[in-house]
């Protein structure tokens, strides 16, 4: 559970939970179905500075009724917000088809800039690959791309684990291969990522150096960097499979 940020970037105590617990309701009208879910307007607004420019504008046509929409938002995900706004606390993935859920969490967290549960999903999220001892797979990469800007700390997170992925692997699988191919500014991203590292020179391999033998990649005929993209057996580096990040993928196209 991470410190509330306040409104310039420093943190600040957390108020208990029954200080925010007033008698005043705000509802909120989920989906396509307007599901409705009745919460405490004080806990709400105090946690997003999103909710508190409405609710607390009395210019506001919500302020006044005490409704919002957000039909754009899902249950599930929305549930995962409430229980978060509750309990402070996220449910640790037992699995990786969990990782999806989390994200549209972020990004409705992003939405409702609450930025102390954008740092508690980013760090479940990292916990989860790191104590599984693997990393994110393509299609979790693509749909953070798709759903952040530049500089974004889940983006940054993903990207400097792909960056550890390739770099310890003997190969590029070649879903990566077409996807780095693709987005130039996905392998812009890696090699900043790789830039943060700081590696000393005389820990980077030197192709300008004649005097030593390093010799070229070779598989199955191909020589060279063709050789490198074109192999696809990784020892000790684990990432989901293709096949897992198309199960992982619903109908409407979330990873």
């Amino acid at each position: 559970m991470s410190p509330e940020p306040s409104q310039n970037g420093d943190t600040k105590p957390q108020k208990p939970l029954h200080e925010l617990l007033t008698h005043t309701l705000v509802d909120l009208y989920v989906g396509e179905e307007n599901s409705h879910y009745p919460l405490h307007e004080k806990l709400l607004c105090y946690h997003s500075p999103y909710f508190a420019s409405i609710f607390y504008n009395k210019s506001s046509s919500s302020s006044r009724t005490k409704e919002y929409g957000l039909p754009e938002v899902d249950d599930t995900t929305f549930g995962l917000f409430v229980g978060w706004l509750y309990s402070r606390a996220l449910r640790y993935p037992e699995q990786e088809s969990e990782i999806g859920p989390l994200l549209d969490l972020y990004f409705l967290a992003s939405k409702l800039e609450m930025a102390a549960l954008e740092t508690d999903i980013v760090d479940t999220v990292r916990a989860f690959y790191h104590n599984n001892e693997t990393y994110p797979g393509l299609r979790r990469v693509q749909y953070v791309y798709a759903n952040t800007d530049e500089d974004n700390v889940m983006r940054e997170m993903m990207v400097g684990s792909v960056a550890r992925f390739l770099t310890l692997s003997d190969s590029i699988p070649e879903h990566w291969a077409k996807a780095l191919k693709k987005n130039g500014q996905l392998s812009v991203d890696i090699i900043r990522s790789i830039q943060e590292w700081h590696l000393e020179a005389r820990n980077v391999p030197d192709a300008r150096d004649a005097s030593v033998d390093r010799g070229r990649n070779e598989f199955k005929g191909a020589v060279g960097f063709s050789a490198v993209e074109g192999s696809s057996e990784m020892e000790d580096v684990k990432e989901e499979s293709e096949e897992e990040e198309e199960a992982h993928v619903n109908g409407n196209g979330t990873a």
